[in-house]
């Protein structure tokens, strides 16, 4: 069973977790419901998330807005157009100008196609997009989670809802993460809602200063 949230039952999805976790409450609380980030589910998306591997959001932005501005229109046919020196004046790394020509070489033949993505179980696409060089298990649960609002994923790989929910649960900083999951195990089906709370958390709660 494929389960998703949408705009109209996500508050109420975020009380439910609120009642049976005090401190996702106490996120709302003081912050707030925390937006419905979402995103179109083309091959500009999937760009994009290769981009924001391991880099800022604001520099991955800037990388898709240079490739943007070079071909009009972010499609794969356009993208194998553009030669190595032409990547590398968008701000892309060598890797990721082959992890976007493998990503546009695949769907041009076929090998995965997005719509199909829609109807298709979490694991299934996993297993398909992983076949792809440059897509790993992070780059997957940010496409089922912004791009198909998929319910029930933890992004056990994402720094940021890693570290807002170790500090919401006042957890030791070398924690492993097999304790992170159990947590998060908790809020199923409804981890993607869950983990959406920690990153508003993390952007919208005052940083600890070192030592106070």
């Amino acid at each position: 069973m494929i389960t998703k949230f949408t705009q109209s039952n996500y508050h109420q999805i975020c009380d439910e977790l609120a009642l049976n976790d005090v401190d996702l409450g106490d996120i709302i609380k003081a912050h707030g419901y925390p937006p419905l980030w979402s995103r179109p589910n083309t091959f500009e998306t999937l760009v994009h998330i290769i981009l924001e591997q391991q880099v800022s959001l604001a520099s991955a932005l800037s990388a898709l807005n240079k490739l943007k501005e070079r071909v009009q229109e972010l499609t794969p046919a356009r993208v194998l157009l553009l030669n190595d020196e032409e990547f590398r004046a968008c701000y892309c790394s060598r890797q990721k100008t082959a992890y976007i020509k493998y990503l546009a070489e695949a769907l041009i033949s076929g090998h995965i196609n997005l719509e199909a993505f829609e109807i298709l179980p979490d694991g299934e696409i996993r297993a398909q997009l992983v076949t792809l060089k440059g897509i790993g298990n992070w780059t997957v649960d940010v496409y089922l989670m912004f791009v198909l609002q998929r319910a029930d994923l933890f992004p056990i790989g994402d720094l940021a809802a890693v570290n807002a929910l170790k500090r919401i649960k006042n957890l030791p900083a070398n924690v492993n993460k097999e304790a992170l999951i159990t947590i998060a195990v908790q809020w199923q089906p409804y981890r993607t809602v869950a983990t959406t709370l920690l990153w508003h958390y993390y952007l919208s709660a005052p940083k600890k200063v070192p030592g106070k």
